[in-house]
């Protein structure tokens, strides 16, 4: 069975992918899905005087809040996953 530990870091990394993503494509398509990036930008602009005004930290801070946001799912998705795996491993 996977850690505890493994989980967090696979989540944390597909987190930061989908992020990266959201990220990516904005540009890309002219077109930005605000409903996946909600939690971060709502977070940059909570944050916005603690960073001075500055476009590049509040895009890193939009990026880091969705990347967790999208880890916490995805680390909830994979102990589901493990937990399923682990009652339906036969009993001997």
């Amino acid at each position: 069975m996977i850690s505890v530990k493994a989980n967090v870091i696979i989540a944390l990394a597909i987190g930061a992918l989908i992020s990266s993503v959201l990220l990516a494509i904005e540009p890309l398509t002219d077109f930005a899905f605000l409903s996946l990036e909600w939690p971060g930008i709502t977070a940059a602009y909570l944050f916005w005087g603690a960073v001075g005004g500055s476009s590049f930290a509040g895009i890193a801070i939009s990026w880091i809040v969705n990347a967790l946001t999208y880890a916490l799912g995805a680390f909830a998705i994979l102990i589901i996953f493990s937990a399923l795996r682990l009652l339906a491993r036969p009993k001997t």
